[in-house]
């Protein structure tokens, strides 16, 4: 099968609006939670905080194509054009039917959603809504915008899976370009703050609710005193390509994919389970042909929900012992849900080209239940040639992607 290569990448966030932005906020130890006074007006809501993104002027994109754009669609154009840049591509010459887009959503846009409904529902009338609403509310909005916007004429696919929805859009590029249908692939993810889809965690007990008036000591990965989730919102989308495609248009290559694995737990719709998480990673490594001990590096999924870090530990611990360093970044970004796959790689690429590894934030007395693996406290200097991220989703979903640093091979 083709290798397929990473080339760009771009990412939107509660803390900054490029990599770069984003990376120096990391290397700072800066968390992007804020306390969200204006949710106070939802009766029930317990969770308060958020982490929020800062859009760009939106002007910049054509009136004709944001039109049918919500907010979170709206933060992926702007992580497209950095990813695009990052990739040295011009976007007027993407439209080839070599060339595809697969992008993912927990749903669609959520603001647009809720507007609809009140707009609608007082009394059951159609003809308030604008002819572009649908367009904003519809699960394949982030890829079907993003093709559009781009003139993509290749495969457009959306992943819809919460949190793995962006990390399948990537392994959904990958085999699209291995098994020769496409050349290259935009892939990545978006997701949106709003009160209502904070309230959907904060109904299951998912949500963090201890540290509403200390918003950036919380979400807690791993911690002791952890107390669950934070919502955050931004856009991650990465560049793939076929090797020799990128080669020949003399691309710098970020890193390469060689692993990656989905599957369901078939046990529970909320809780998380530690066998299809071995499951996925185990699957992972076979289909890079590579060995626990050959993974340098694992990016944990870890939302600091108390069962679902526990789950996550006991897992990696069981895959790969004590020994290989891990961390979590939503201390950082908060949850960024369809978007933080992408994001979160993008972000392990960074560390990966520069033998860095970034502690997890927020982690100061690691839970008992928790201590069995290697957390990274403090930042590292390491070589890092292969990397694992893991992400794992309410329904069981569980998604494991594998990387390394490029070498060229010469047969």
């Amino acid at each position: 099968m083709r290798r397929v290569v990473i080339t760009g990448t771009g990412a939107i966030s509660a803390l900054g609006n490029s990599m770069a932005e984003l990376i120096d906020s990391i290397e700072n130890q800066i968390c992007g939670t804020k306390k969200m006074d204006e949710w106070h007006k939802y009766i029930g809501l317990q969770s308060l905080v958020g982490a929020p993104a800062v859009l760009p002027d939106i002007k910049s994109i054509p009136r004709k194509l944001r039109r049918s754009m919500g907010r979170m669609t709206l933060l992926s154009i702007f992580a497209v054009n950095e990813a695009l840049e990052s990739a040295g591509i011009n976007k007027d010459s993407i439209s080839n039917k070599r060339y595809g887009c697969v992008a993912g959503s927990t749903m669609g846009s959520a603001e647009a959603l809720n507007d609809t409904f009140e707009t609608m529902l007082p009394d059951h009338d159609l003809t308030l809504l604008s002819s572009m609403s649908f367009f904003k509310c519809i699960s394949h909005t982030v890829s079907m915008n993003i093709a559009q916007y781009l003139g993509i004429t290749g495969s457009v696919i959306a992943t819809s899976a919460a949190c793995a929805s962006s990390l399948q859009a990537i392994g959904t590029g990958f085999n699209l370009i291995r098994h020769n249908d496409q050349d290259m692939v935009i892939c990545g993810g978006a997701e949106e703050l709003h009160p209502t889809v904070t309230g959907s965690f904060d109904i299951l007990f998912a949500t963090s609710t201890k540290f509403n008036n200390k918003p950036c000591s919380t979400p807690r990965p791993f911690d002791k005193n952890r107390d669950g989730l934070v919502c955050g919102e931004g856009a991650g989308i990465l560049v793939l390509e076929e090797l020799n495609h990128a080669q020949q248009r003399g691309a710098k290559i970020l890193g390469e994919i060689i692993g990656y694995n989905t599957c369901g737990s078939g046990a529970h719709i909320s809780q998380s389970n530690r066998n299809a998480m071995i499951q996925c990673m185990n699957s992972s490594l076979s289909d890079a042909h590579i060995k626990p001990d050959d993974v340098d590096f694992i990016s944990a999924h870890a939302t600091a929900t108390i069962q679902g870090d526990i789950e996550e530990a006991a897992a990696i611990y069981n895959v790969f012992g004590s020994k290989t360093p891990v961390n979590s970044f939503k201390g950082y970004l908060g949850h960024t849900l369809g978007a933080s796959g992408a994001i979160e790689l993008a972000l392990v690429l960074e560390m990966m080209n520069n033998n860095i590894i970034y502690p997890t934030l927020n982690l100061e007395d690691i839970d008992d239940d928790c201590s069995m693996i290697n957390h990274v406290k403090i930042k590292l200097n390491r070589n890092l040639n292969i990397i694992l991220k893991n992400c794992f989703a309410f329904g069981g979903i569980n998604a494991s992607i594998i990387c390394k640093k490029y070498e060229e091979i010469h047969e």
